[in-house]
């Protein structure tokens, strides 16, 4: 495991378990602990000097995330697979774009736009007060994803992006490691918002299909140069 040193949970103004969280998780994505290395409740609590029930918390959050995975004694660092990202990706692509081409097919479905109404004043209110860069932002992510299409009116398809969602977020998470990547995410998805309310099918499928192609490409930088990281040997 890493040696740094964490700062002392009891006075971060944090939940101990946040703490604890937000540490390991910024140490796993930045290659700081490497692949086979095993973290236990008993170490972990010993580094952050605090009870074993806030760490037993935070790993199993991390676990949720897929960033680790149990074993028989432990845990340790998930190896992301590049192959399957990409097909998850592709996937994604396909879900989402089909979306948009529903409506530009059928002039019978129409978005819903009070729905994208509301999406669009929510993050208005983030560009004009954008949070700090942070991994956990995904989730904010993909609720713009799933109630762009949510409002394209077909359940299964919302359903099936929740399950490739959840499938590449731990990978996601790298999207918002890069300087400025929060505040691009927000102008971009107003700008698909904005496209859709006017009823400009043809952007929105442009820009959406950018939108995250951009977003793979950042991913998978990030990833390959977090595995090299966590492949070295420990010293």
């Amino acid at each position: 495991m890493s040696t740094r040193v964490a700062a002392p949970a009891e006075t971060s103004g944090k939940p101990l378990r946040d703490v604890v969280y937000e540490t390991l998780r910024a140490e796993l994505m930045n290659g700081d602990i490497k692949f086979g290395e095993r973290l236990t409740e008993p170490k972990v609590s010993t580094r952050f000097g605090i009870s074993r029930t806030p760490v037993r918390e935070a790993l199993t959050v991390l676990c949720s995330d897929g960033l680790l995975q149990r074993e028989e004694y432990g845990f340790s660092p998930v190896r992301p697979s590049i192959p399957l990202v990409r097909d998850l990706y592709e996937l994604r692509i396909t879900l989402e774009m089909g979306g948009l081409q529903r409506a530009m097919q059928n002039a019978d479905v129409v978005h819903d736009h009070a729905l994208l109404r509301a999406e669009r004043e929510a993050w208005l209110v983030l560009q004009a007060d954008p949070p700090e860069q942070e991994p956990g932002f995904v989730v904010r992510d993909e609720e713009f994803h799933v109630t762009l299409l949510t409002a394209s009116g077909n359940a299964e398809m919302v359903r099936a992006l929740r399950s490739v969602n959840s499938r590449i977020r731990h990978v996601r998470m790298y999207d918002f490691m890069v300087n400025n990547r929060i505040e691009t995410t927000i102008s971009e998805h107003l700008a698909i918002l904005d496209a859709v309310l006017a009823d400009d099918l043809s952007l929105a499928y442009r820009l959406l299909h950018t939108h995250i192609g951009e977003s793979l490409d950042v991913v998978l930088d990030r990833v390959t140069r977090a595995i090299a990281a966590m492949s070295l040997a420990t010293d």
